[in-house]
């Protein structure tokens, strides 16, 4: 009797351990909310910044089988200043720039699995150049669910920027989507993620109320509204699923992993950087 008491308390004490164990990481590493960070979607363009239509579809597909609910920006915004709730397993789907295939390929796709999206939109190349979106084409998809924010008037390094450019792409950018969409504009993607202090300050005057990085992680209640994160579904010429699969499920871990890589590279240290593999 001694011996099965002792056993159990042992097999207890490991079972709980294993809890525990797995508690902290889940809340270390699967707590806030994943804002999903895409830009071409075609069979076209094989570079670090497109996903050929079945590779995307697949992402799509697998969250919405996961049971995944698509937000909004302000439905983030929300979250993050006054603690409003979310739906069960919150992603928001961001795309940057504003290209034609947004519409061609990526929109189809969201409607068919019933999700909602956000693009980012360099608003001066809009029913401009051939390769990216009209105005048309964001009207349609404006109607049917999509949301349409601010990337500046043509996508510039805004800490190099005078006072006065920036200014003039921050506010004109938001003030001719208002204009096209009748929707008020309050949210902003650092063109290439670049900021700084006088950056932040300028968007906040400008009246946005929230900003986008390219920075890997998730927002979190603490996280500060001009400097939110991103998931990255980019940043090699080979995307796979499996890629996908571990930025979205091991975000933190990934996202520590890159500022290592970064902090090690500004350093000079080329050798440890390397042995550093960010998926």
């Amino acid at each position: 009797m001694h011996l099965f008491t002792k056993r159990n308390i042992i097999v207890t004490t490991i079972i709980l351990s294993f809890l525990l164990t797995m508690g902290c990481i889940a809340s270390i590493y699967f707590q806030g909310v994943p804002v999903l960070n895409y830009h071409q979607i075609n069979n076209r363009d094989h570079n670090a910044l497109t996903l050929s239509s079945t590779e995307f579809e697949a992402q799509i597909n697998y969250l919405y089988q996961e049971g995944y609910n698509g937000i909004s920006p302000d439905q983030l915004a929300d979250y993050l200043q006054y603690g409003k709730p979310l739906p069960p397993k919150p992603v928001l789907i961001t795309l940057d720039d504003g290209y034609e295939d947004n519409y061609q390929v990526a929109y189809p796709i969201f409607q068919k699995y019933h999700f909602t999206a956000t693009i980012f939109l360099i608003s001066d190349f809009v029913s401009t150049y051939e390769n990216y979106l009209t105005w048309n084409q964001i009207r349609e998809m404006s109607d049917n669910g999509l949301s349409f924010e601010g990337h500046t008037l043509s996508h510039i390094v805004l800490p190099l920027a005078s006072d006065e450019e920036l200014s003039n792409q921050l506010i004109k950018s938001k003030e001719a989507i208002e204009w096209q969409l009748g929707k008020k504009v309050e949210y902003l993607a650092y063109p290439g993620g670049y900021y700084d202090p006088r950056v932040i300050h300028f968007v906040k005057d400008a009246g946005y109320r929230a900003a986008f990085t390219v920075n890997f992680g998730r927002d979190r209640a603490n996280s500060t509204l001009y400097t939110l994160n991103r998931i990255p579904v980019f940043g090699g010429r080979s995307h796979t699923f499996y890629r996908f699969w571990l930025r979205l499920k091991f975000t933190q871990v990934f996202g520590a992993l890159q500022n290592l890589k970064i902090f090690l590279l500004k350093e000079g240290d080329t050798s440890a950087s390397g042995l550093i593999y960010i998926p």
